[in-house]
């Protein structure tokens, strides 16, 4: 090998080892952190094997050295300022015995990066930090149920304006009178209430038939108390057994036995494959799904094909379609990322 190619080569193998120590010596010490980037020991110019009385002796000499009122001029004051906020600060951490084990569990784990945070600000905080996530999710819990409870809120109301389930809400009121009345109430009581009124009571009994007539799914279904955070987190053994119950009946039956499935199963492995959410796939007309029961696309093969199927005719109705017709013929003829002020 060539003596200068090769010294050239040990040259860049060392610079890259320096920056790999050196790297990670600075992931060591954390921005906002105890002493920043600083190390706490070389600031006081102590070792992590120096007493308590060592650390204070050299903080004493250190802070004497450095007090701001022994230096003259502006600018020599403030450096002495700044020199000696930061010896005051790490003596602040290793004078504390629980804060200097905190401070050398820093040193000694750099990964544990968020237990660093956690470590340094409970000490300094008059807040407990259990109460704080305690708070946090109690918090979460109450906007969740009350969002839910807004969305159902908007959902019974937008579908109390259409008139294919305001008129079917009508038609079962009036089905459940003997007299034919819509109202829910005698006409003798309801000839002692206002137009106002009237229309008031019409309305709540319109509503109460939609809330129990319409299976409302998704992000606008009726908020349940099992879905709050604190409900979650509480039932949680619960669901984690449920869940490996179920996991090792599945595998008993239709690995070992080999048991034919049924439609419940069915119906989980297409949605499975194709990767929806209960509440989605709940959502999904009846008549679509027995057209997946008959092709039976719980079997992989089958539910590629319908869904290379799918692909092909969507790309046929977009191909049919004015507008992209009209967008693939600009990106023909101008191709994009050109700006025009064309009409």
């Amino acid at each position: 090998m060539n003596p200068r190619l090769a010294g050239t080569f040990v040259a860049v193998a060392v610079l890259c080892l320096c920056q790999m120590i050196g790297t990670v010596s600075a992931y060591r010490l954390i921005e906002g952190l105890y002493c920043g980037k600083e190390n706490c020991y070389e600031v006081l110019d102590v070792t992590r094997e120096s007493t308590k009385q060592e650390i204070s002796r050299a903080y004493r000499q250190l802070a004497k050295k450095y007090h701001p009122d022994l230096h003259q001029g502006e600018r020599a004051k403030q450096e002495a300022e700044e020199d000696f906020k930061r010896i005051a600060r790490a003596y602040e951490i290793l004078r504390d015995e629980e804060s200097r084990n905190d401070y050398n569990y820093m040193l000694d784990n750099p990964d544990a990066y968020y237990s660093h945070y956690y470590r340094y600000y409970r000490r300094r905080t008059k807040v407990d930090v259990r109460i704080v996530v305690l708070s946090c999710i109690s918090i979460i819990s109450l906007v969740q149920y009350f969002s839910r409870k807004q969305r159902y809120e908007e959902a019974i109301k937008y579908f109390m304006t259409v008139p294919k389930y305001r008129n079917k809400a009508m038609e079962i009121l009036k089905q459940s009178q003997p007299n034919g009345t819509s109202s829910g109430g005698s006409n003798k009581g309801r000839s002692k209430l206002s137009k106002a009124e009237q229309k008031e009571e019409s309305e709540r009994n319109i509503r109460r038939v939609i809330e129990e007539n319409l299976d409302i799914q998704g992000a606008y279904a009726k908020p349940q108390i099992t879905d709050i955070l604190w409900v979650q987190i509480i039932i949680f053994p619960y669901t984690l057994f449920k869940w490996i119950k179920w996991n090792l009946a599945w595998v008993y039956k239709f690995y070992i036995l080999k048991q034919p499935y049924g439609e419940e199963e069915k119906l989980y492995l297409i949605r499975k494959n194709m990767k929806l959410g209960v509440h989605q796939f709940r959502a999904v007309e009846p008549d679509k799904i027995d057209e997946y029961l008959r092709r039976e696309l719980w079997q992989k093969p089958n539910y590629d094909q319908w869904k290379h199927e799918q692909e092909e005719e969507m790309k046929r109705q977009m191909a049919d379609n004015p507008r992209y017709k009209a967008y693939r013929r600009y990106m023909k003829n101008h191709g994009p990322g050109r700006l025009t002020f064309e009409d």
